[in-house]
């Protein structure tokens, strides 16, 4: 049978072989990706530790942006929902003036 990922055959071996190396190239590839992470995560760390109205200004923004879209994405969404009846609208008693 052929391995159409490895493009070797099991019956020699060489399929499992492949998928082994495979694995542990994406094992490495991880291990090198967290790493990056972590010093990223250290370096934004020590650096709000330096600037902290800098760093909280910078949240404040990122909180700002997120529910900016969060509040359009809520108002393109309601053109998705049923129209309401009017008998509902009819159910609410009339605004005193």
């Amino acid at each position: 049978m052929t391995d159409t990922a490895t493009k070797t055959t099991d019956a020699d071996g060489k399929g499992e072989k492949a998928k082994a190396g495979t694995a542990e190239k994406a094992r490495k590839a991880a291990g090198a990706a967290q790493e990056k992470v972590s010093a990223a995560a250290t370096k934004t760390v020590e650096a709000a530790k330096d600037k902290p109205l800098a760093a909280a200004g910078i949240a404040a923004g990122v909180a700002a942006a997120v529910a900016g879209a969060a509040y359009g994405v809520a108002k393109l969404r309601e053109g998705d929902k049923p129209a309401k009846t009017t008998a509902a609208k009819a159910k609410k008693p009339a605004a005193k003036k």
